[in-house]
């Protein structure tokens, strides 16, 4: 499977804000916010993505220097390090395989641009989440902790590892 990542515009919003209201999503993420959508596209410190399959956008996803934050729960990752968050907003696309995918290939965009590492943080309950990541690669780097976003487990996938695991070259 392959995906095409759009930056999201102004126009994405209302598109978003339609899968916040999604119960899957809402579970993780909460209710929509518009404002923090809004601040967070002017501001520029978070890469945000429409993520497509065939021509038609079914997920979002977003990547961020953890050191732009401080006191950031992947403030120990090397420079250069990202942090990625994300979720599959049409629900007909769900438990197909596309979650594990499309993170894989943020992440090996991400490795080509120069990341070394990428760190998530999803909810310690959210196993769906956790099993996608694993199988992207992610292994586990904390116990269940506390953190300003909410409840977390910080999982990594280091370059190394995903040659390693997965065969791609440098």
């Amino acid at each position: 499977m392959s995906y095409r990542f759009r930056p999201v515009t102004e126009s994405d919003l209302p598109l978003l804000a339609r899968w916040r209201t999604q119960p899957h999503v809402q579970q993780w993420w909460g209710p929509p916010e518009d404002e923090d959508a809004v601040e967070t596209l002017a501001e520029g410190c978070v890469a945000m993505w429409i993520v497509e399959h065939d021509g038609c956008p079914f997920a979002y996803a977003q990547d961020y220097s953890p050191h732009d934050w401080e006191n950031h729960p992947f403030a120990h990752l090397s420079s250069g390090a990202r942090g990625i968050d994300q979720y599959i907003g049409e629900p007909a696309m769900l438990g197909r395989g596309h979650g594990v995918a499309f993170v894989r290939e943020h992440v090996e965009r991400l490795f080509a641009a120069g990341a070394p590492v990428v760190g998530t943080d999803p909810h310690p309950d959210n196993m769906r989440a956790i099993g996608a990541y694993a199988r992207a690669g992610f292994v586990i780097a904390s116990e269940p902790l506390d953190t300003r976003w909410g409840r977390a487990v910080l999982m990594e996938c280091r370059k190394t590892d995903i040659n390693r695991l997965f065969g791609t070259s440098e």
